[in-house]
């Protein structure tokens, strides 16, 4: 009997962290709706492990459950995005600020390593999908170069839920654009390894589309589909 209990958590748990990681890739959108007899007939269960696994998610903010209406794919408001992509760039600055301040030869290899990589795919050795891999490889050397495991654990979350809207990819679609993106890393790793806190927080905060010209070209390349017309109540 035991065991016959234990199973229906894992169950849901296994389901929640498939539908969690597909929603933060962007593969499933804002805004999508979920239907829990699609869901129980992909996973091969019944409706209530399904049930639980979207409950978790809600309470996760991933998903919507609305009465009479079903379950879909959370979206954020224009002022929540930029809220946001706010404190996202405020954070990953400070990452960066302390990665000047902590700069080791571990660190110097890891960046050499991702800078690397970034500029064999802006020379065609790959496409936006693939670059999305270096950018993150970037950002995650600054993570561990921060040597604040507390800030990097603040970081991450914030930077998977951003990817819902796949940052990435929208951004970095061309040529130029990846040739830019690699060019600003360039600088950051210069100002990290020169020990220089306050240029490596000012270049990070920058390279962030926060605010200004970088938000609204953002936003430019977002469906009307993926935002809230209003906040969440």
């Amino acid at each position: 009997m035991s065991q016959i209990r234990n199973q229906k958590p894992n169950l849901a748990s296994s389901i929640r962290d498939t539908l969690q990681s597909e929603i933060e890739s962007g593969k499933v959108p804002p805004g999508a709706s979920l239907d829990e007899r699609e869901l129980a007939a992909r996973f091969s269960v019944s409706r209530t492990p399904v049930r639980e696994a979207l409950q978790q998610l809600a309470a996760q903010k991933l998903v919507r459950i609305t009465p009479r209406q079903g379950v879909a794919v959370s979206r954020l408001s224009i002022p929540q995005l930029r809220d946001m992509l706010e404190l996202l760039g405020e954070l990953e600055a400070l990452c960066a600020k302390l990665a000047a301040r902590r700069a080791s030869e571990e660190l110097r290899a890891a960046l050499d390593a991702a800078l690397a990589h970034g500029r064999a795919i802006a020379g065609g050795a790959g496409d936006a999908d693939d670059y999305s891999d270096a950018n993150l490889e970037f950002h995650e050397a600054i993570y561990a170069g921060s040597r604040n495991e507390l800030l990097a654990q603040q970081v991450r979350p914030l930077r998977r839920l951003i990817q819902r809207y796949n940052v990435n990819n929208r951004q970095l679609h061309t040529t130029v654009q990846i040739e830019r993106s690699v060019a600003a890393h360039e600088k950051i790793a210069q100002a990290i390894l020169a020990g220089d806190e306050a240029l490596a927080y000012r270049l990070m905060l920058e390279h962030v589309p926060a605010g200004g010209s970088g938000f609204s070209e953002f936003l430019s390349a977002l469906p009307a589909s993926l935002l809230e017309e209003t906040a969440a109540a």
